[in-house]
């Protein structure tokens, strides 16, 4: 009984280490990518979306991907930051 719980406990600690921790990782640095968005900063969105940021509000940003064209994303909704702006 007692090598049958230990292989139990030596798998969820391989399943934490090789899944779990990762996945928390990315997660924690997406939102800090998220967070740090700014005005004028070149992005990437999850469906292949390149513009740049014209407005950050709470959960939302305003994406300028064409000279007339402007649409509100989720936060989320960005998948990476190609430029940030330099001041």
């Amino acid at each position: 009984m007692l090598p049958n719980i230990l292989m139990i406990f030596l798998l969820f600690v391989i399943f934490y280490f090789l899944l779990i921790r990762p996945q928390q990782k990315k997660q924690k640095q997406h939102q800090q990518l998220v967070s740090t968005l700014r005005k004028g900063d070149k992005i990437v969105t999850n469906g292949g979306v390149y513009g740049t940021v014209s407005d950050v509000k709470d959960h939302v940003i305003v994406l300028k991907i064409s000279e007339n064209v402007k649409i509100e994303l989720v936060k989320s909704a960005v998948a990476t930051v190609v430029e940030k702006r330099e001041d």
